[in-house]
C-alpha cells in the first residue's frame, strides 16, 4: 500500500498508509447508497402519507395551502442530502459513514486538524471531481489526492488499526486531578494537537521513534523533564495537564 509522508509543524515526519482508489470508490458507493436511501424514504413518506389529496377525485387543490407547506418542509429535509459529505466530515472528524465502514479518513498534509473551511473546500470541488476525474486524479497524484484535496491541502488515509486515543485535542476531565507540569500554560492548541496526532500515529503504525523525537523537542522548548515516565505516559500526562489547565482558566 502506498505511503504518505506528513511533516508536522514540529518537523516530525509521520508516515500513513494512503487510502487507495478501491477503498475510496467503495466508500463513495456506500455514501451514495445512504444518500439515495434517505431521499427515497423521505419522498415516499411525504408523497404517500403526508401530502393530502381527495380520495375520490385525486384532486390536490382542496388542500393546496397545506400541501405547499409540506412540500416546503420536504425540501428542507432534503437539504442535508446535498451537503452530506460536508456535514459528515465536519461532525465525524474527517469521515463520512462510508469512510467509517471502510476505515479511511481525511487528514491535513501539514499534520494539523482539518477545520470546517478545509472540509468546505473539499465539498465545493466535488462539482469538478466527478467520479472518473476523481479516480484518475487519485491514481496519478503523488499523495493520492483528488483536485479538492490538492486545493484544501488534504488527503485520505487508511486507518489500519483502531485507536483508543480520543479524536479531540483535549482529554477527558478527571475529578481531583492535579496538574504535574506547570509549563503546559505555555502550550498552544497546535502543540497539543501535534502531541495528539503523534500519539495516535505511533499507536496506529507502531513506530515509537516519533514519540522520542517529539519528546526531545518538547523538553528542549519548554523545559519539561521527567525521566521516570516513558514516552506514552509523558505525553498523556501533558495532555491531561493541558486539558485541566484550559478548563480551569
Amino acid at each position: 500500500m502506498e505511503k504518505i509522508q506528513v511533516n508536522t509543524t514540529q518537523n516530525v515526519n509521520l508516515e500513513y498508509s494512503a487510502a487507495g482508489v478501491g477503498l475510496r470508490i467503495l466508500a463513495g458507493l456506500l455514501d451514495t447508497l445512504f444518500v439515495y436511501t434517505y431521499i427515497i424514504i423521505l419522498v415516499t413518506v411525504f408523497t404517500n402519507f403526508v401530502i393530502r389529496k381527495n380520495v375520490y377525485s385525486g384532486n390536490f387543490n382542496e388542500n393546496e395551502s397545506f400541501n405547499q407547506a409540506m412540500i416546503g418542509l420536504l425540501i428542507l429535509f432534503l437539504l442535508p442530502a446535498f451537503v452530506y459529505h460536508l456535514l459528515c466530515e465536519t461532525f465525524l472528524n474527517g469521515q463520512s459513514f462510508g469512510k467509517k465502514i471502510v476505515k479511511i479518513k481525511v487528514i491535513k498534509l501539514n499534520g494539523t486538524q482539518p477545520n470546517f473551511g478545509t472540509y468546505l473546500i473539499r465539498s465545493m470541488f466535488r462539482i469538478i471531481d466527478r467520479p472518473l476525474i476523481a479516480i484518475l486524479a487519485v491514481a496519478v497524484s503523488e499523495k493520492s489526492q483528488r483536485f479538492g484535496d490538492m486545493v484544501a491541502g488534504t488527503t485520505v488515509i487508511h486507518l489500519n488499526k483502531k485507536v483508543s486515543i480520543n479524536e479531540t485535542i483535549l482529554n477527558r476531565m478527571q475529578s481531583n486531578y492535579k496538574i504535574q507540569y506547570s509549563q503546559v500554560a505555555m502550550l498552544s492548541d497546535k502543540d497539543a494537537n501535534i502531541i495528539k496526532e503523534v500519539l495516535k500515529f505511533s499507536a496506529l503504525q507502531e513506530q515509537r521513534e516519533h514519540l522520542k523525537l517529539l519528546r526531545e523537542k518538547i523538553q528542549n522548548k519548554y523545559g519539561i523533564h521527567n525521566p521516570q515516565q516513558n514516552d506514552v505516559d509523558f505525553f498523556n500526562t501533558l495532555l491531561n495537564d493541558y486539558t485541566h489547565y484550559k478548563f480551569e482558566n
